[in-house]
């Protein structure tokens, strides 16, 4: 048995990690690591409730001290948010107020989120590798490639993200073909928020051009209403869901210009009013916890949905992505070979990206951990955008860690997102006159 380090110990997901630890025998304790004792404390109410019946539910210790988490660690789970949920509505705004996408990882916020993170998220990968060194590291943290890329620095292939878009995408188009989703493997490439299903194969066979072939099936699932028929055999893939703001992006920015507010301000209020009134009534706090969490999947890019298009019954249920993480938990600990899709470092499984660059694709994964599998030859339209993407990625990570402004710039300005380089340069002014973070990522330079 073994510990398990979770940093975001207070956030609002950790419930469902939990939870689906409960009935496993990976972990004996679980560290719960943040700076916010209060939100510490709720959780762990909640989390005590979720034990209750479970005899084999893992002990909760609660840490405010990251080496005391780190401590013995044979996993660690990194699921931290800087700048809190303040920070992501102010890159949301700060992007809308020019007319550009505003949204978490996807466009100009993921980069400012990327630039303000990335500093953190490699002193924590250093720490880890002085603390724990053999720990296997799950990263939650967005933008998830990013982030996952940069500690990969330090910790090489120990540092494994995870992302449940995909594992979704190969659900919903497994059950829109009435297969069993267990039964269906995804093939899937890409990065992190921006992939394609490329087969899903059961049987032996691959079923995609069954699902592409049917107007009714791929009406039947989210992805095939969103982009539509059309679109998606011109593909010859399903995108993730994420595309939609590539794909749709006039449409997408007027959604959420139109909206009363911003996916991020939703969370916010939705969040505060769970720890205030979890904390006002500690022995209700699962309660309030799961009917938050059931609104929160509800709305869930509700701006690339109709107004009568709900989502899917299945995707309201947990199983997304603490599921992804306690597989790969249960393949690297004992050693059962398994397939996931993970974001890891490429090792040629693209062919178009360097071999050290994080990419989001299907993997084997053992006690010996991670590899990617190859996925070939890519369409052209895909491999242009995850080529540009994967360049703003990358100066991301170089000016958050250089405090270089002109890569911060030139991340801005290369992204497909952002139409006018005179705009980014606009924007890089306001979101480092809003976030103290950046303000001290680019004063370490001068």
């Amino acid at each position: 048995m073994a510990r398990l380090a979770v940093l975001g110990g207070g956030g609002f997901r950790v419930p469902l990690v939990y939870r689906a630890l409960c009935d496993q025998d990976l972990v004996d304790e679980v560290a719960l690591y943040d700076v916010d004792a209060d939100r510490l404390a709720v959780v762990g109410a909640v989390l005590e409730q979720l034990a209750a019946g479970h005899a084999r539910a893992p002990e909760v210790v609660p840490c405010t001290d990251l080496d005391d988490a780190l401590a013995g660690a044979a996993f660690v789970f990194a699921a931290i948010r800087v700048g809190g949920l303040s920070g992501r509505t102010a890159d949301e705004r700060v992007a809308l107020r020019h007319g550009v996408l505003g949204q978490e990882t996807t466009g100009p916020g993921g980069v400012c989120y990327g630039l303000r993170t990335v500093p953190v998220m490699t002193e924590i990968a250093e720490r880890v590798d002085r603390v724990c060194p053999d720990a296997w590291v799950v990263n939650f943290t967005n933008p998830a490639g990013m982030v996952t890329e940069a500690m990969s620095a330090v910790l090489g292939d120990r540092v494994i993200g995870i992302c449940d878009s995909p594992i979704a995408l190969g659900r919903r188009a497994a059950r829109a073909l009435g297969v069993d989703p267990a039964a269906a493997s995804p093939r899937y490439f890409g990065l992190n928020h921006l992939g394609w299903l490329a087969g899903l194969v059961a049987g032996g066979r691959d079923l995609l051009p069954d699902l592409l072939a049917d107007d009714a099936r791929l009406a039947s699932f989210e992805e095939g209403r969103l982009f539509g028929a059309t679109w998606i055999r011109a593909l010859g893939m399903v995108p993730n869901e994420y595309l939609f703001y590539y794909y749709a992006n006039r449409e997408a920015v007027r959604a959420v210009l139109d909206a009363p507010e911003t996916r991020g301000e939703l969370l916010r209020t939705q969040q505060e009013r769970f720890y205030a009134a979890a904390a006002t009534d500690p022995a209700s706090a699962l309660d309030v916890w799961e009917r938050t969490r059931r609104e929160r999947q509800e709305t869930y890019l509700a701006e690339s949905r109709g107004a009568g298009d709900a989502r899917d019954a299945d995707d309201l249920e947990s199983g997304g992505y603490e599921g992804v993480a306690v597989a790969l938990m249960s393949a690297l600990s004992r050693g059962t070979p398994t397939e996931l899709v993970l974001d890891v470092r490429n090792r040629g499984a693209l062919p178009v990206l360097p071999v050290d660059a994080v990419v989001e694709v299907p993997c084997l994964v053992d006690a010996a951990g991670a590899r990617p599998l190859a996925v070939g030859d890519v369409p052209g339209h895909a491999a242009g955008l995850m080529c540009q993407l994967k360049s703003v990625e990358r100066d991301a990570i170089r000016a958050a860690l250089t405090g270089d402004r002109s890569l911060a710039l030139r991340a801005l300005g290369t992204h497909p997102l952002v139409d006018s380089v005179r705009e980014a340069e606009r924007i890089l002014d306001e979101y480092v006159a809003v976030h103290p973070q950046l303000n001290q990522v680019f004063r370490s330079a001068s």
